[in-house]
């Protein structure tokens, strides 16, 4: 039953990390009840799960949500069976949280940090987060074809929800990674001459295009620095650079900044949406930009302007 998942989720180009996340939540879903094949099992079953996920795990929403999607996707593409009931499994409600944001005087000192621990690289990628607002693994994802210089643009492809958009280059990080193109072509002619220099195309564009993954124009911008084994294909390739990496680098440099906010990548694109807006830009640009699907998703980001109650004084500082 779970090697019919994998097939069906690969196609269905789903990533390897969803693909992995599915699966493990159908062996903890079986495992939970004895082994027993899910397709004698329903509606109480399920809650049964996730009620235990909620209770003794103490599992955040998205978890709960992730493993009801899980299961869902076992039901209806794996399984073939109906699933209305379904719909009337009580899932956990997601809590509205404010993201944290860092004043532009914290951003300045975050990236100082970075600069002075000395990995080029990761500074480099941690700027770009913070210049275009793209999601960590956005700009770990990176091809050197979907950077144009010309026109200061930034393709994102696949971005979540499977969509493209287009972002910004921002002027002060263009000749930064002019030097990091140029250091991966010089390391990719390198890894051709050593028998490799493939990468990692998704859905059937290596079928498509026979030589498109030894093309340049497909490498990662941030490779990393070891060749790997594919775990789908078992091709060894350059993946690209680890966000482990970046991650841990971000809390060291928030540590060495003296910071007492929880501090992720993902906190440098709320900044990004953040200070554009404080300096005036229209939320519909924001909202393109962050590649939102709906303008309520981006709205969140009005609630954390520095203007102290969406701008009303309080009582208080009107006394004399």
């Amino acid at each position: 039953m779970l090697v019919q998942m994998r097939e069906r989720l690969r196609v269905k180009h789903y990533s390897l990390r969803t693909e992995q996340a599915y699966l493990g939540w159908v062996r903890r879903f079986v495992h939970f009840h004895g082994l027993r094949h899910p397709s004698g099992m329903g509606k109480a079953e399920v809650e049964a799960f996730l009620t235990s996920l909620a209770v003794e795990r103490n599992v955040a929403a998205a978890t709960q949500g992730q493993a009801l999607s899980a299961i869902l996707f076992l039901y209806q593409e794996v399984l073939g069976q109906p699933v209305a009931w379904l719909d009337e499994v009580v899932r956990a409600k997601k809590p509205q949280r404010l993201p944290s944001v860092l004043t532009p005087f914290e951003t300045r000192a975050l990236l100082d940090a970075l600069d002075a621990a000395g990995n080029a690289q990761i500074s480099l990628i941690v700027n770009l987060l913070y210049g275009t607002g793209m999601r960590l693994l956005e700009g770990l994802r990176l091809r050197v074809k979907d950077v144009d210089f010309a026109r200061r643009e930034i393709v994102i492809r696949e971005g979540k929800g499977n969509k493209d958009r287009v972002t910004m280059l921002p002027d002060r990080l263009a000749p930064l990674l002019r030097e990091q193109v140029a250091r991966r072509r010089t390391e990719h002619e390198a890894d051709l001459a050593a028998g490799y220099g493939s990468v990692y195309l998704p859905h059937a564009l290596a079928l498509k295009y026979r030589n498109a993954e030894f093309s340049f124009g497909w490498q990662y911008v941030f490779a990393s620095a070891s060749y790997m084994r594919d775990p789908r294909s078992g091709v060894v390739r350059r993946h690209h650079v680890d966000e482990k990496r970046v991650q841990r680098a971000v809390r060291a440099a928030a540590q060495a900044a003296g910071m007492v906010k929880a501090v992720s990548p993902h906190t440098l694109r709320h900044s990004f949406a953040t200070h554009l807006l404080e300096a005036g830009q229209d939320i519909r640009t924001v909202q393109e930009l962050l590649g939102h699907k709906d303008v309520s998703t981006t709205m969140i980001y009005t609630h954390v302007l520095n203007r102290g109650g969406l701008g009303v004084m309080s009582p208080l500082d009107r006394m004399g």
